[in-house]
């Protein structure tokens, strides 16, 4: 439980939240600030990572037979949180390749001394300092367990099998039952230095705003294929990061991943 503040001091950490929230400011301009390591000529990070999975999973690309619904305005219109699911329904596999891809499909990688990838959700300086975990319960054709979404290769690897972990799931995510119950968990962490390397410390903000474009593009893709969605941002983060297995780092590490959103999909 967070020790209770002096309200100075409660005051001061509002205002340090809310500055990471603003653009940048005009006093700013003539104060010298550190060269990014982009400009230091610092190799960049990875644009994707791979978790060395035990298989990996192909995923198809046609989606025609899936979409229930492609009418922009009335999915926009329809758009709603739903926590309620129905644990005899099963998603297909093509369903939740839909899913991903209209997350964080990657359209090209582009770009010779600077690469990016040109992703259907976008990204400062197409950077996507984000990754994509699934935690399956009802999938046809896959087994329960965790799972890591291989951007660039629209491909899955297999990370681990859990059976009936929905209790660890639920207090990673605050006792929300209805998260860990559904047909499929997304779990979404950040990979700062991957921004970082570029933005410096604005990189903060920029991955806030890229986690709720990927976000919302799940609600309507889910819309659009009959699946609900509840988009989770409630979650201890010591064992958000253990479920995931994402090792603990000390002080600043460019090598760091955690989790900072989630949403729970099903029927």
């Amino acid at each position: 439980m967070r020790e209770i503040m002096k309200h100075t001091e409660y005051e001061r950490e509002l205002i340090d939240r809310r500055n990471m929230m603003k653009g940048y400011k005009e006093e700013e301009k003539n104060e010298e600030y550190p060269v990014s390591d982009q400009d230091n000529g610092v190799l960049a990070p990875p644009l994707f990572l791979a978790k060395g999975g035990k298989k990996i999973i192909s995923l198809p690309k046609k989606f025609d037979d899936v979409v229930k619904n492609n009418d922009v305005m009335c999915v926009m219109e329809k758009r709603k949180s739903r926590r309620l699911f129905d644990r005899e329904e099963f998603l297909t596999v093509t369903e939740l390749s839909y899913l991903l891809w209209m997350t964080q499909g990657v359209k090209e990688v582009a770009g010779n001394a600077v690469r990016g990838s040109v992703r259907v959700v976008p990204s400062a300086g197409s950077r996507h300092a984000l990754e994509t975990y699934l935690y399956i319960n009802r999938v046809e054709g896959l087994d329960p367990g965790l799972y890591h979404y291989l951007a660039e290769e629209h491909k899955l690897e297999f990370i681990s099998y859990y059976k009936e972990q929905t209790q660890e799931l639920s207090a990673a995510f605050l006792g929300q039952t209805y998260f860990a119950g559904s047909a499929v968990a997304f779990i979404w962490t950040a990979v700062p230095y991957r921004m970082e390397w570029r933005y410096q410390e604005w990189a903060a903000k920029y991955i806030l705003l890229d986690a709720g474009h990927v976000c919302q593009n799940l609600y309507l893709a889910g819309e659009s294929i009959g699946c609900g969605v509840c988009a989770i941002g409630a979650y201890e983060q010591e064992l958000a990061d253990e479920f995931l297995g994402l090792e603990k780092k000390q002080g600043y590490q460019k090598e760091e991943e955690f989790v900072i959103y989630a949403a729970c999909v099903g029927r």
